[in-house]
């Protein structure tokens, strides 16, 4: 039984909402947040990535950044500004991309429902990640960035959102710089407890994305209640702002890996030792066009790569289903084996390329000598991500890239 609850959302005005958004925080670094804020006084990086307001080279994790990120959210919500709304709403965010487009519910989700597994994970995630969310929540006193979640398709939930489209007047309707096309409405309070009585009859939601961001809801809300003597349960601090969209609306991308070296080895080693596992042929397509197979560029050249019998035959035999991902493949038998890429989390010779960036962006990464070969990927998808999370297990490092992706600072949740 899933927990879904409408809240009063801290949001931009119609007028300035295009200004603020901006792009998740953990999906540029420092630089490029610098670089998307510049001459723009109300993008919310400068709440989520406050470092860029600060001298060079500070870390960005030190409690001075917090204390810029809280200063800069109440001067954007006297200057933006932001406002709370009156009452508690649920919220639609359509996302549209290159003729595509998906709906979720932005609410606040049960933090209960994340520690007691309601809501499954997929990904580990590191300590590091989420002291700096924690952190983040904790001293700013909101939760600025959703969580993206899915759940498999309710009728009932559809028809409210396909009702609320039709005769609702949009909050925000603007199509950012990079082309996506954003817009959100404010369901009708009529319409909230029936949202509410439909999910309670999902057995589990997924994080698609931002476990982070749910790990660190969860780290905050202790910090807050440890604090709160006459803690009660029903503080905002014990829900986290997710959006939660329907499986079939979602596309994932590849997660393209590129290592910095050959191991030590020179190109012909290095494909004689692939080529004992792996078929290998020149090919003109950077793309793989279906699963167990991969795309390699080497020295300009791109080569497909087909696992040979005897890796299918001992991948078949796996135990778990994430063993049997092409990540896992490509990790298990090239990557450790002949590259020494032992843990792809902490190995500092590899880089991760979301799909979004293209195979043009793993060839300049080798043309360029920033890398010297790169791996293209089939794209997980939305049945193997809830499998994996159904089955207890954890998908590698690295293995989804969710696109469109959604705006920060248009919807916050104040704990």
């Amino acid at each position: 039984m899933a927990v879904i609850k409408a809240f009063k959302a801290l949001r931009p005005t119609k007028d300035s909402a295009d200004k603020v958004a901006s792009v998740p925080y953990d999906v540029v670094n420092t630089e490029e947040a610098k670089q998307l804020a510049e001459e723009n006084p109300l993008s919310f990086l400068r709440v989520t990535r406050s470092e860029i307001e600060l001298k060079e080279n500070i870390d960005p994790y030190s409690p001075e950044v917090y204390k810029k990120a809280k200063e800069n959210l109440q001067r954007l919500i006297s200057q933006a500004p932001l406002k709370v709304d009156e009452s508690e709403h649920f919220y639609l965010y359509r996302l549209e991309m290159e003729g595509r487009a998906q709906i979720g519910i932005a609410a606040a989700f049960s933090v209960d429902d994340y520690d007691n597994n309601v809501i499954l994970k997929h990904e580990k995630t590191r300590k590091v990640k989420e002291d700096d969310r924690t952190n983040h929540i904790v001293t700013t006193g909101a939760q600025t960035g959703p969580v993206f979640l899915t759940y498999k398709p309710v009728k009932a939930v559809d028809k409210i959102v396909e009702e609320t489209i039709k005769n609702e007047k949009p909050l925000y309707d603007f199509t950012s710089s990079d082309g996506i096309k954003h817009t959100i409405w404010s369901v009708p309070e009529k319409n909230s407890k029936s949202i509410v009585d439909e999910i309670a009859k999902v057995k589990n939601l997924y994080i698609a994305d931002g476990h982070h961001r749910a790990a660190s809801a969860s780290r905050a809300r202790k910090v807050k209640q440890e604090s709160n003597p006459n803690h009660s349960g029903k503080e905002e601090y014990n829900y986290f702002l997710a959006v939660l969209f329907p499986a079939d609306q979602l596309k994932i991308l590849s997660y393209n890996r590129v290592v910095l070296d050959l191991n030590g080895k020179s190109k012909d080693e290095f494909l004689n030792e692939v080529i004992e596992k792996f078929q290998i042929e020149k090919t003109n397509t950077a793309q793989p066009d279906k699963q167990k197979t991969f795309g390699m560029f080497l020295d300009g050249e791109w080569y497909v790569l087909k696992p040979r019998d005897l890796i299918l035959a001992s991948n078949s035999l796996s135990k778990s289903i994430a063993e049997t991902l092409d990540v896992s493949i490509l990790q298990d038998f090239l990557l450790n084996p002949i590259l020494d890429i032992d843990d792809p989390r902490t190995n500092k010779r590899i880089d991760f390329v979301g799909g979004i960036r293209g195979t043009k962006e793993l060839e300049k990464l080798v043309n360029t000598g920033r890398a010297s070969v790169a791996f293209s990927l089939f794209p997980v998808s939305v049945d193997d991500l809830m499998n994996i999370s159904d089955a207890g297990e954890i998908m590698p490092p690295k293995s989804t890239w969710f696109e469109p992706k959604l705006r920060d600072g248009l919807l916050v949740h104040l704990i």
